[in-house]
C-alpha cells in the first residue's frame, strides 16, 4: 500500500520534490505509459509481476509518473469540499499511489535479490525523492485536518473495530511524521529526511560492494583442507570468474562469522577469512562506511529531538509492541549475563578440545566453529557433515516445509514454469487452500549471488486486501550457495532451519484476511513480526515432518532414528555462542540510537564507540565477536534501527506458542487452524499482544524462552530474570 510505504520513507529518509518527466508529446506519453508494464495492473494471475516484460529503464517513468499522480490524488483528497468521512478521506488514501505501489515494490524487491549498478544508480538518484514524496503527503497540513477531525469522531462514526483502528493508525503516523510541527521545523524536517535518504542510500551499497571486494583469495587447495570436492570446485570458479586462474576464492557473506569456519581445517586461512569479514567498511578505501555511520546516528538523534523525543530509540519503541528502551534495555540487560557466562563455559570445553588435539594456542573467534563442531561430533557422536546427505534442497522444501504447512493447515502446492521471472533459479508455486481454492503464488530464490544482498528474508509482490479484491504473491530469499551444475544442493541445518523460518514470513502474507491494505500480511509492529516466522522454525526437527523430508539424496533412504534422535538432543548446543554474538549486535544497536547527537562520535571514533559499548554491556568477550559490527550492520541502517532486540522479544512469544503447540496435541490441523485464525490471517488489524493472547490465552511468560536457550539455571538467581513484554490494554 503505497501510503503507508510513503510514510514510513517520509520517517526514515528525504526530501527534494519529484520532477515529472514528461514526453515530448501527448502522443509519445501515452505511447510511453502503454509499453510500461506498471501503468496498468498485471494480466498475470493474481497480478503477478511481468518480469519478461520489465526493464530497468521502465522505473523512472514509473516513478516519476506515480508519486505525481498520488500526489495529485491526496491535493483532491486534502482540498474535497465535501466535510471529511471515512470513505473521502481515508479508503481514498488507501487506494491512492497503485503505479507508485507497483513499481517501487518490484524495485526495490530487485535490488535485493538481483540488483545491477542501473538499479543501484537509481536507488541513489531517488532515495531522496522518495522522501519527499513521503513528506508531501505526510506534511500536508489539509490533509492532517481531515484525519485530525476523523480521528476526533472515530467511536461516533458507525465503523467496525478495523475501521477505527485504520483512523487511529493513520493519525499516528501523520503525528509521527512531523504534522504537528511548524513550518518552519518542516522544513529542517524535509531537509534530514533528504539527507538520511542518500547517506542510507550509500551505507546499503557500499555493504555490497564491499562483501564482493572482500572475498578471499587462496593460493592453494591444500589451504582448503576440509572442503568437499564441490566447495573447492565452487572457490575454483569463482576465481575464474574473476580472472584468477589457478586460485581459489571463498565468497563472503555478511555476517561476521563465515561458514567455512566450521570446516577449514587450516589455521591460517581461517583467521584470513575471519579478518577479512571483520574488517569490511572500516578500513579505509571507497567502501569504508564509517563517515556515514556518525552522520546518519547524529540526524537520527537530531530528527528525533525535533519530533519530541530524547532519543532515536524512544521515538522508534514507542510504535512497537516494547514501548520503551526500559523495557528493551531490561530485557537484554538480564539476558546477557548468563548468556555469556554460557559462552565461556562452552569456550572452556572448546579449549580443552584444542589441548587435547595438541594444540597450545588460546581460542580466537576463526576457532570457535571449528572446534565447536569437534566438540558436537564428541558430545552427540555426529557433525554437521553427517546431515548434509539428507538435506537436498528442493526435498527439504517440498517434502519438509510445503509438507508441514499441508499437515497443519491444509495447503498444496503446485510448481508453475509458465510465469516469468527475474532470474533462472527462481521457481514459482502456485498454493492451494485446503478447499482446493487458489491461495497465493509462492515464489522461491534460494541461490547466492552477486547481485543479491546477504540474509535471508521474505517480502511480498502483491499483498491480500478485502478492498482491493488482491491475493498475496510473496517470495521467500535465501543465501545458498550454488553447487557447480549436476551436482545436488545439501543444506547445512541451519540453512534448512532458515527455509522454515522465511516460510513462516511467507504464511504471515499469504494467510492475510483483512479489509484494509494497510494492515496486509506482515504489516505488524517490528518486535512481533519475527514471532510467527520463528513459530515455524518448530516444525524443522519435529519428528513426522523431519521423516518425510530427511532422506538420502542418492539413495532415499531416511534419515536413520539415531541421527533424527541427535539432531534434537543437539538443539541447545552451541546456545551461549549464538545468544552472545546476537546480543552483542541488540545491544550495540541500542546504544547507538540511545545517545544525542553531542555524544555521537566522528567516523575516526566509531569503532572505538562499538567497543566501549560492548565493554559496558558486558558482552566484550573476545572469541564471540557480535553478529554484525556496525560498519556492515545492515539491519539498523535499515528497517530494523533501534529494533535489532526484536528477534530475542519475538522469540519469547515464539517459546510460548511452541509450548502452546506441545500442550495442545502438536502438528494437527486443529491446531494450525486457530493459529491461523487467531493470529496469521489479521495482520496489523488488531494490537499485536492482543492477536497473542487471542491465540495463547494467557499473557507471554518468560520461561519458555529461558528453557529454549538454555539460560534456567543461570537465571534462576533472579526473581524475574527478564520483563514480558506489556500486555495489551483491554
Amino acid at each position: 500500500m503505497t501510503t503507508r510505504l510513503a510514510l514510513a520513507l517520509a520517517a526514515s529518509l528525504g526530501l527534494a520534490m519529484p520532477a515529472y518527466s514528461q514526453a515530448a508529446t501527448p502522443a509519445a506519453a501515452e505511447a510511453a505509459k502503454a509499453s510500461n508494464p506498471f501503468f496498468s495492473e498485471s494480466p498475470l494471475p493474481l497480478h503477478y509481476p511481468q518480469f519478461d516484460k520489465i526493464k530497468d529503464s521502465d522505473f523512472a517513468p514509473a516513478f516519476d509518473a506515480g508519486m505525481a499522480e498520488q500526489l495529485k490524488e491526496v491535493d483532491a483528497i486534502a482540498n474535497n469540499p465535501a466535510a471529511p468521512t471515512f470513505d473521502n478521506t481515508i479508503l481514498a488514501m488507501e487506494k491512492s499511489g497503485q503505479v507508485l505501489n507497483r513499481a517501487q515494490t518490484v524495485f526495490f524487491s530487485l535490488v535485493g535479490a538481483d540488483t545491477n549498478d542501473a538499479r543501484n544508480k537509481l536507488r541513489a538518484d531517488y532515495a531522496a525523492k522518495f522522501a519527499a514524496h513521503g513528506d508531501a503527503i505526510a506534511l500536508n497540513p489539509k490533509l492532517f485536518a481531515r484525519i485530525d477531525t476523523l480521528y476526533k469522531a472515530r467511536d461516533t462514526l458507525g465503523l467496525d473495530a478495523e475501521g477505527v483502528r485504520l483512523i487511529e493508525r493513520y493519525h499516528t503516523d501523520f503525528v509521527r511524521s512531523g504534522a504537528n510541527l511548524s513550518e518552519v521545523d518542516k522544513a529542517t524536517l524535509k531537509g534530514m529526511n533528504s539527507q538520511l535518504a542518500e547517506l542510507g542510500s550509500k551505507f546499503s551499497d557500499n555493504v555490497l560492494k564491499e562483501v564482493n571486494a572482500s572475498a578471499v583469495v587462496i593460493d592453494s587447495a591444500k589451504q582448503l583442507d576440509g572442503f568437499t570436492e564441490e566447495q573447492i570446485a565452487t572457490a575454483a570458479a569463482a576465481a575464474k570468474e574473476r580472472k584468477l586462474e589457478g586460485k581459489y576464492v571463498i565468497a563472503l557473506l555478511n555476517t561476521t562469522g563465515q561458514p567455512p569456519e566450521s570446516e577449514l581445517t587450516d589455521r591460517a586461512t581461517r583467521q584470513k577469512l575471519h579478518e577479512a569479514s571483520i574488517a569490511r567498511g572500516s578500513h579505509g578505501g571507497e567502501f569504508d562506511n564509517r563517515q556515514i555511520i556518525s552522520k546518519i546516528m547524529k540526524l537520527r538523534a537530531d530528527r528525533a529531538k525535533l519530533l519530541g523525543y530524547p532519543n532515536h530509540a524512544a521515538y522508534v519503541l514507542e510504535d512497537e509492541t516494547a514501548k520503551t528502551p526500559q523495557a528493551v534495555n531490561d530485557m537484554l540487560g538480564k539476558l546477557a549475563p548468563p548468556a555469556v557466562a554460557n559462552a565461556r563455559r562452552e569456550a572452556a570445553d572448546l579449549q580443552a578440545m584444542i589441548k587435547k588435539e595438541g594444540g597450545t594456542f588460546e581460542l580466537a573467534p576463526w576457532d570457535w566453529a571449528f572446534y565447536s563442531e569437534k566438540v558436537r561430533k564428541d558430545k552427540f557422536n555426529f557433525d554437521e557433515s553427517q546431515l548434509k546427505p539428507y538435506f537436498e534442497l528442493s526435498n527439504v522444501l517440498e517434502n519438509g516445509v510445503f509438507f508441514a504447512a499441508n499437515q497443519l493447515y491444509g495447503l498444496t502446492f503446485k510448481k508453475r514454469t509458465d510465469l516469468p521471472v527475474y532470474n533462472p533459479d527462481v521457481t514459482t508455486y502456485d498454493v492451494f487452500d485446503a478447499d482446493g481454492k487458489q491461495l497465493a503464488i509462492f515464489i522461491a530464490d534460494m541461490y547466492a549471488r552477486p547481485s543479491k544482498r546477504g540474509g535471508a528474508w521474505m517480502n511480498s509482490y502483491v499483498s491480500q486486501s478485502g478492498l482491493t479484491g488482491y491475493k498475496p504473491v510473496v517470495a521467500n530469499h535465501l543465501n545458498i550457495p550454488k553447487p557447480p551444475a549436476g551436482k545436488p544442493t545439501l543444506l547445512t541445518w541451519d540453512e534448512v532451519t532458515t527455509a522454515f523460518h522465511e516460510f513462516g514470513h511467507a504464511l504471515h502474507g499469504m494467510f492475510s484476511n483483512v479489509e484494509y491494505p494497510y494492515f496486509t500480511g506482515t504489516s505488524v509492529p517490528r518486535d512481533f513480526v519475527e514471532y510467527p516466522s520463528q513459530v515455524n522454525e518448530m516444525w524443522a526437527d519435529w519428528p513426522a515432518i523431519l521423516k518425510n523430508y530427511a532422506k538420502h539424496h542418492e539413495t532415499g533412504a531416511p534419515m536413520p532414528q539415531e541421527l533424527l534422535d541427535k539432531v534434537i538432543a543437539a538443539s541447545k548446543f552451541n546456545q551461549g555462542f549464538r545468544t552472545t554474538e546476537y546480543l552483542g549486535s541488540a545491544m550495540l544497536d541500542q546504544r547507538w540510537h540511545q545517545i544525542t547527537a553531542d555524544q555521537v562520535p566522528d567516523a575516526s571514533g566509531v569503532m572505538a564507540f562499538e567497543a566501549a559499548a560492548q565493554k559496558a554491556d558486558g558482552t566484550d568477550y573476545a572469541p564471540v565477536p557480535p553478529r554484525y559490527r556496525t560498519p556492515y550492520f545492515s539491519h539498523i541502517m535499515g528497517g530494523y534501527s533501534a529494533g535489532y532486540y526484536a528477534y530475542i522479544w519475538s522469540e519469547v512469544l515464539d517459546a510460548n506458542s511452541v509450548e502452546w503447540f506441545e500442550q495442545h496435541g502438536g502438528l494437527t490441523r486443529a491446531n494450525g487452524d486457530h493459529f491461523r485464525k487467531t493470529l496469521l490471517s489479521r495482520g496489523g488489524s488488531k494490537d499485536a499482544l492482543q492477536l497473542f493472547q487471542d491465540f495463547a490465552g494467557h499473557a507471554p511468560k518468560i520461561e519458555p524462552l529461558l528453557k529454549k536457550r538454555g539460560l534456567v539455571a543461570d537465571a534462576a538467581d533472579g526473581a524475574n530474570p527478564t520483563p514480558t513484554p506489556e500486555a495489551p490494554k483491554k
